[in-house]
């Protein structure tokens, strides 16, 4: 397990990924549409999405996400009011993570917030899914093994994962929320639409 040093685009938020391994979480790019309305909401399309509209995600735990410097730069909005609560950096637009809530040991860490050195492949292992293919841009062929939506077999590994992360109490300490489950600023409703 490594260390994967956390940085937005200008530096001002700094924090750590700590005990990251390939079999600590799971790596996969996402093509869906909130995905690609995210990286348009923070008007950084070109440096979030692959060729294919994709998102290079890793799902992790809240309490293996650390902000040592900047936290007050924290935003977060939603793509609908009970959505994903997408987290960004207010100072250069730096996607950062998605969480579901406070309870649940769930959040995908956002390639561009990874200040991974060129080891991202080293230290998350390689994409093992790439999924809602059916929103990718239809002018660029999927990698093989693509999936059209999110096949059941995936959501029950993520699932499984989040069940044995809450008995272990892995959704606290979050960078995301407070100990009463409120978030740390208040998500703005954004309507992708």
């Amino acid at each position: 397990m490594v260390e994967v040093a956390l940085k937005c685009s200008c530096g001002q938020v700094e924090g750590i990924a700590h005990d990251i391994s390939p079999q600590t979480g799971l790596r996969l790019v996402c093509h869906c549409d909130d995905c690609q309305a995210f990286a348009k909401y923070l008007n950084r399309e070109d440096a979030i999405l692959d060729r294919c509209g994709g998102t290079d995600v890793f799902q992790t735990t809240p309490s293996q996400i650390e902000i040592t410097q900047g936290k007050d730069q924290l935003r977060c909005v939603r793509l609908k009011p009970k959505g994903l609560f997408r987290w960004y950096t207010d100072c250069c637009k730096t996607p950062v993570a998605n969480t579901i809530n406070a309870s649940l040991p769930f959040s995908g860490i956002v390639h561009n917030f990874m200040d991974d050195k060129g080891q991202r492949d080293n230290n998350l292992g390689p994409v093992r899914f790439s999924v809602m293919g059916k929103f990718a841009k239809s002018d660029v062929p999927l990698p093989k093994g693509s999936h059209a939506k999110f096949p059941l077999s995936i959501i029950m590994n993520i699932f499984a994962r989040m069940i044995k992360n809450k008995i272990l109490g892995r959704h606290k300490p979050s960078p995301f929320f407070g100990n009463d489950g409120a978030p740390v600023c208040e998500p703005i409703i954004h309507n992708k639409g």
